[in-house]
């Protein structure tokens, strides 16, 4: 049980605070609610490029990085389709020290065309080297195109094109950031061994007097359901083969989300998977084969990707992977084979608890969905799940005309 108390600054920031007395350490998360499904399809990649601008400095502290390392601190960042999230750890008496960073970059970021040329160069650089240049760097590019039609999801989070990025103005940035970094509009989670009073005395001093800004009005267009199968072929100077091919899935707080999380450990969680053992191993069609999702908030991507053995018809290692499908859309899943996944499920989700930053950034993430607490109960809806309803939702997730498949070639 992960204990915690919330509290809502008068400005709107939500903050919460999670004592753990058996660590020197002190983690400061700071969650906004902005990612790329938020962009101007116009101007994508925004979200990704403010991960470097907030790093730039402030009016008042042009070097973020020193400070926190006088103090004997660390940071780092990440953003995705859904958020963007800023953490550094501090020894605890120095946790003011971040506080005071964390603060003054979401009051006063500091805009410059230097800053912005640089950063902007060095994302730019980030794009050619791991989407353009990189082998099958452009693979879920495509796919994200051909899966999505009116969803934000249809770019990545580094932006649909290079152009956008290349293209960023001061004034747009300045407006984005306006938009979406502000107290009402992100959630700050501390965690490590000091007193919920103290640290919510620190939030009041620090972060209430910024101003609130408005609550950001979320409202995307909804994906239609998809009719028919959606099918690319590319040609490319790549190593070998490869096979993608996705289904739409849940959202996050669906009951769906948890079924979809399941089946990807059944069909292709390590060695002992359905897809590892009859694909690899026994028919020796792919070299390696994985399924996965990405754990989007909104209905997302389920997926199958591997890479063919050199020589390997494509048709049949499709023929092979559907083949693995229709026995998972007929046949009870064994209670065994269930529990075996429900469990491994619940030690990864230990494991991620044991680190106080990772804490940290799990109470962020559940209480942007809307709950905090679903970090303490999620796991029960996982071991809800039945070996009757894996097979009814696989029926649905696995309609031929619900998929998206790209055969990736090398010439």
């Amino acid at each position: 049980m992960i204990t915690y108390q919330r509290f809502v600054l008068d400005n709107g920031l939500k903050l919460i605070v999670h004592e753990d007395n058996s660590t020197p350490m002190a983690v400061v998360n700071v969650l906004y609610d902005v990612g790329a499904r938020d962009e101007n399809p116009e101007q994508t990649g925004f979200a990704h490029l403010f991960e470097h601008l907030m790093f730039g400095g402030s009016v008042n502290i042009p070097d973020y990085d020193t400070p926190l390392q006088v103090a004997g601190g660390e940071n780092n960042a990440y953003t995705t389709n859904d958020l963007t999230n800023y953490y550094c750890q501090v020894p605890v008496q120095n946790l003011e020290t971040a506080f005071w960073l964390e603060s003054d970059r979401m009051l006063s970021l500091a805009f410059s065309e230097k800053s912005l040329g640089v950063q902007r160069k060095v994302v730019c650089e980030e794009f050619k080297e791991h989407y353009i240049n990189k082998p099958y760097g452009d693979l879920w590019h495509k796919m994200r195109e051909l899966a999505f039609s009116v969803h934000p999801y249809r770019w990545m989070t580094i932006g649909k094109e290079l152009k956008h990025v290349e293209d960023a103005k001061i004034e747009d940035v300045k407006q984005f950031f306006k938009k979406h970094y502000c107290p009402a509009n992100a959630i700050l989670v501390v965690a490590g061994p000091m007193p919920a009073a103290e640290v919510k005395a620190l939030a009041d001093k620090w972060f209430g007097p910024i101003e609130s800004g408005a609550k950001y009005n979320r409202q995307l267009p909804v994906e239609p359901v998809q009719k028919e199968a959606h099918r690319l072929e590319i040609k490319a100077n790549v190593p070998v083969d490869a096979f993608v091919k996705t289904w739409h899935m849940a959202g996050r707080l669906d009951d769906g989300y948890y079924i979809a999380d399941l089946l990807t450990e059944i069909l292709g969680g390590g060695g002992s998977s359905r897809l590892f053992q009859t694909l690899v191993k026994e028919q020796q069609l792919f070299s390696g084969i994985d399924c996965y999702h990405y754990g989007s908030v909104d209905p997302g991507l389920f997926t199958i990707e591997g890479k063919l053995v050199q020589g390997v018809d494509m048709a049949k290692a499709e023929a092979a992977v559907m083949e693995q499908i229709d026995i998972i859309r007929k046949e009870l899943v064994s209670s065994q084979e269930l529990q075996k996944v429900k469990n491994k499920t619940e030690s990864v989700m230990a494991f991620e608890d044991m680190g106080i930053s990772s804490r940290a950034s799990s109470l962020a993430f559940y209480e942007l969905l809307g709950d905090a607490n679903l970090m303490n109960t999620e796991l029960e809806k996982y071991y809800a799940v039945t070996e009757e309803e894996i097979r009814q939702y696989s029926n649905d997730l696995f309609a031929e005309t619900n998929s998206n498949t790209i055969w990736y070639l090398s010439k």
